[in-house]
C-alpha cells in the first residue's frame, strides 16, 4: 500500500501545479464535507427527536436518490450549456445553504420532506461539477484525480468528528453546520480556476442523460446481470446508512458519528489496495468479495450481543466499509468502462449511476423505513427501541442470496477482464 501511495505522489507523475491540487483538494474536501456533517446521523434526528416514523426516515434518506436522478435533466439540459462550472457549482452551494436553513426551521415531515428533495437536486448536481472541474484542470487524471478526490472521504471524517465533538448527533445543529459549511464553499468555489461549460454547442438527449444510449449493452447476459446485481446491492448498502447512527446510540455508544467515520479511513486504504488486490481475484472476484463483506458486516451487526464484550463485532462491522462500497461501486465503474465501447462509454456510466444512485438507493431506502418501522416498539413513556437483529438480519440475508445470484450468473470475458487489470495497474 505504501509502495502505491508513494507512486500516486512522486512529482514527476503529476504535471499539475502543487498549487492547483490544493485548491481542487479544498473544494472536494469541502463540498462532501456539507453531505457527511446530516447525511450520517439524521436518523438519529429524525427518531429521537422529531418521531418520525421509520418510513418516514427511509423516505428522507432516499431523497439524495431523488437528487441523483433529477440532476443529470439540469445539468444535461441548462447547467452545462451555459454556465461555467466554478460559477454553477458556487450558485449551486449558496442556493442549497438557504434550503438548508429552511430545513432547520421545519419539525413536521410534509414541510421537511419536500425542501431536502429540493436541497438533494442542488447538492447531487455539484457531484458532477466536482469531476468534471478537476478533470479539466488534470494533466495526468489517472494519477491525480484519486488523489484529488480522497480529499472526499478526509472531508467525510472531519465532519462526523466535528459532529460528535460538539454534540450535534441528535438536534438541528448538525443541518445548521452544514448550512454554514455550504455557504463557505459556494463562496470558495467562484474563486476556483475558470472552467467553460463542457456541453456548450453540443446536442443533448434524454437517452444521453439517462444512459439509455448504453440499453443495447443489457443484450449481453453478463452485463444484464451485473447492472441487476448493482441494483440489488443498494438495497442493504441503504439500510447501513439510515439506521447505522441510530444503532450506535440506541446501544449508548458515545460520539457514534466519530466512530463510524473507521469506514471511511478503511475506505482510503482499500482504494490503494484494489490495483493489487485486482490482478489476483480479477474483476468478478473483486466484485463477489465486496457483496460477501456486505453479507458479513450485516451479520456481525445482527448477531451483536448487548449482553457481552462483543463491541469487536460492531466495530469490525464498520471497518470493512470500504471493502463493501471500492470493491462494489469503484470496480463496479472500472468493468462498466471497459465493458463499454468509446461511443457509448458515457452512457453506460450514466446508466450505472441511474441504476445504483437513482432508483436502487430510493428503492433501498424505502424498504429499510418500512422494515425499521416495522421492527420498531414505542414504551408507555413515548420511548422508541428496535428489534435490531431483524433489521440487521434482512439485508445479510439478501446480500448472501444476491451473492449466489451473482456467482451462478454473472459470466464475464477474460480478455475484458484482463484490460480492466491492466487499467487499474496504470491508474495505481
Amino acid at each position: 500500500m505504501g509502495r502505491i501511495l508513494f507512486h500516486l505522489l512522486e512529482c514527476e507523475s503529476l504535471p499539475m501545479s502543487p498549487f492547483m491540487i490544493f485548491r481542487l483538494w479544498i473544494m472536494v474536501f469541502m463540498h462532501y464535507f456539507v453531505w457527511g456533517a446530516w447525511y450520517v446521523t439524521m436518523g438519529t434526528y429524525l427518531t429521537q427527536t422529531l418521531q418520525f416514523e421509520g418510513g418516514q426516515v427511509g423516505l428522507a434518506y432516499g431523497s439524495t436518490a431523488i437528487g441523483a436522478i433529477v440532476s443529470p435533466f439540469f445539468a444535461g439540459i441548462v447547467a452545462d450549456r451555459f454556465f461555467a462550472t466554478q460559477k454553477l457549482l458556487g450558485a449551486l452551494h449558496l442556493i442549497g445553504a438557504g434550503l438548508l436553513y429552511l430545513v432547520t426551521t421545519q419539525t413536521d415531515f410534509n414541510a421537511f420532506y419536500p425542501l431536502l428533495i429540493l436541497y438533494t437536486i442542488s447538492y447531487m448536481a455539484g457531484h458532477g461539477l466536482t469531476n468534471t472541474l478537476t478533470l479539466h484542470h488534470a494533466v495526468n487524471p489517472g494519477k491525480e484525480f484519486p488523489i484529488v478526490m480522497m480529499a472526499g472521504s478526509v472531508g467525510w471524517i472531519c465532519a462526523g468528528l466535528v459532529n460528535s465533538l460538539l454534540n450535534l448527533e441528535d438536534n438541528v445543529g448538525m443541518f445548521q453546520l452544514s448550512c454554514g459549511a455550504a455557504a463557505l464553499m459556494g463562496l470558495y468555489s467562484f474563486t476556483l480556476p475558470h472552467t467553460p461549460p463542457k456541453g456548450a454547442g453540443q446536442k443533448v438527449s434524454l437517452g444521453t442523460m439517462l444512459g439509455l444510449d448504453a440499453l443495447k449493452l443489457m443484450k449481453e447476459p453478463s452485463f444484464a446481470t451485473f447492472i441487476l446485481c448493482s441494483f440489488l446491492i443498494c438495497i442493504p448498502l441503504s439500510f447501513y446508512f439510515a439506521w447505522m447512527n441510530v444503532f450506535l446510540n440506541e446501544l449508548g455508544i458515545a460520539n457514534a458519528a466519530a466512530k463510524m467515520t473507521i469506514g471511511q479511513v478503511s475506505d482510503v486504504v482499500f482504494l490503494l489496495l484494489l490495483p493489487i488486490l485486482l490482478p489476483i481475484f480479477r474483476a468478478k472476484g473483486i466484485l463477489l468479495i465486496g457483496m460477501v463483506a456486505w453479507a458479513v458486516r450485516f451479520g456481525l451487526f445482527a448477531w451483536f450481543d448487548t449482553s457481552r464484550d462483543a463491541h469487536w463485532m460492531m466495530y469490525l462491522g464498520i471497518a470493512v466499509h470500504g471493502m463493501c462500497y471500492d470493491f462494489i461501486f469503484v470496480m463496479g465503474r472500472m468493468w462498466v468502462d471497459k465493458r463499454a465501447s468509446e461511443s457509448i462509454r458515457g452512457a453506460a456510466q450514466g446508466l450505472h449511476a441511474f441504476v445504483t444512485l437513482g432508483i436502487g438507493m430510493f428503492v433501498g431506502s424505502w424498504l429499510s423505513g418500512v422494515v425499521g418501522q416495522h421492527y420498531t416498539t414505542t414504551g408507555p413513556d413515548d420511548s422508541v427501541t428496535h428489534n435490531w437483529q431483524m433489521i440487521w438480519a434482512i439485508p445479510a440475508v439478501l446480500s448472501v442470496v444476491l451473492s449466489v445470484l451473482f456467482v451462478v450468473l454473472f459470466r464475464d470475458r477474460e480478455t475484458v477482464v484482463a484490460d480492466v487489470t491492466d487499467d487499474a495497474a496504470e491508474q495505481s
